[in-house]
This record gives C-alpha cells, structure tokens and sequence, in this order.
C-alpha cells in the first residue's frame, strides 16, 4: 500500500543512527586552557563560630516595609588575631554580600514580635560599600536555630564589651607607666641640674676671694711705696 514507508529506508535511517553515536575513540584539545586561579573571600584569617542557612530583610524606612535582602548562609567570624567578630550574609547563589558588620557591644538582638523563628537588631552595615544604619530582621527554619544564633550574637556582644574594658584598662595603665617615666626623667634632670649649680658656687666664690685678695695686695704695696719727697 502507498500509506505504508518501504522498510530499506527505516534501516538506512537506523545505521546513521548507529554510525553517529559510534565512539572513534578521538581525543580533541581545548582551544584555550584554563588556569586554576585562587579566589580570596577574605575570610581566610578568621574563624567560623556560626554557620547556619537564613534568611534577610531589611526596614525600608522610606517605603516603611521590610525588605528581603537574600536567602543564603549567616556567619559570624572571629579574627585570628584582633579577636574581634562580624557578621557577615551572602546570597546562595549568587554569592553577594547581604550583611557586613562588626558586633559591637552596644548591640541587642531581640525575638521579632509574632514570630518566633525570627529576630531583629540594629547595626552599622558595610554590605553596599559604605557604612549605613540598617534595621536587620533574620528568619531561620526552626525556632532552636533562632534561639542558637541570638545566643551566640549575645554571647558574642558582651564578650567584645568585656575585651574593651580590658582594652581600655590597658591604655590606662600604659598612659599611667607613661606619666610615672617622664616623672621620674624630669626629677632626674632637676637633680642634676642642683648638682650642676652646687659645683659651681665653690668656683664663683674662690674667684670673689682673688679678687678681694688682689685689692688687699694693691693697698699693701701703696702703702708701703717710699715718699717723692
């Protein structure tokens, strides 16, 4: 019938098949080849104390709305040697910086008011590239996760509160160890300076002494000179 394809051609077609998807075992070089290349996050000289997967929103005070900043992973890091922790969000995907900020001992983070998975707080963020007041609000996927980060954040604010006490005592002390140094320099100086002049006052009066002696001496010699006459 004419309705029907004649059988050869269904064969031919399969054999192309078969011959394209037949390995030659050939091996093509890339055109250009690609060197590995390090990138920096700038987190290599820090040390995770919380890692954990969120999300953020921001208070847009012009709009009067809270704004969603990105879904992503929240860290806070302690710097190998200044001992001092930020916080600091990326967007899982793409990467790019949510939040970026010191925790400071003035900071509070407080549970977000009817919901108990979030919590809000107050910061001097970085994110943007300059430094903004900004109204954080931070969800997580289950009320013990929001519970481990405000106690970590807290825990985190009073122990920078208690490094600058110890900071400042420091400086105090340093500034006191300062003041007693130039203290005992410039008694150093004034007594030499009296031992200075008390050597000198023998000379000074031994000169007043040979002077008087040589006045003493003319008068003897006037005297004593034969009369014209």
């Amino acid at each position: 019938m004419s309705g029907k394809e004649p059988v050869h051609e269904h064969r031919e077609d399969e054999e192309a098949h078969a011959a394209d998807d037949e390995d030659t075992g050939a091996q093509v070089a890339p055109i250009v080849k690609l060197e590995e290349v390090n990138v920096s996050t700038g987190e290599e000289n820090e040390d995770p104390i919380l890692d954990m997967k969120s999300k953020l929103y921001r208070f847009d005070k012009d709009g009067n709305q809270w704004k969603e900043r990105g879904a992503g992973t929240v860290k806070l890091l302690k710097h190998k040697d200044t001992g001092k922790v930020r916080l600091i969000m990326r967007q899982s995907k793409t990467l790019k910086i949510c939040a970026n900020h010191l925790v400071l001992p003035t900071m509070t983070v407080q549970e977000h008011a009817g919901n108990d998975k979030s919590c809000v707080w107050h910061a001097t963020d970085f994110a943007d590239g300059e430094l903004k007041d900004e109204l954080f609000c931070i969800r997580f996927g289950s009320v013990e996760n929001c519970k481990t980060f405000m106690e970590t954040f807290q825990e985190v604010a009073e122990s920078a509160e208690s490094q600058k006490s110890r900071e400042e005592n420091k400086d105090a002390t340093a500034a006191a160890g300062l003041l007693e140094k130039l203290s005992v320099e410039e008694k150093k100086t004034e007594d030499k300076t009296d031992d200075k002049s008390g050597e000198e006052k023998p000379d000074v009066v031994k000169e007043e002494k040979d002077a008087k002696d040589d006045v003493v001496k003319v008068d003897t010699e006037k005297k004593e000179e034969p009369s014209s006459k």
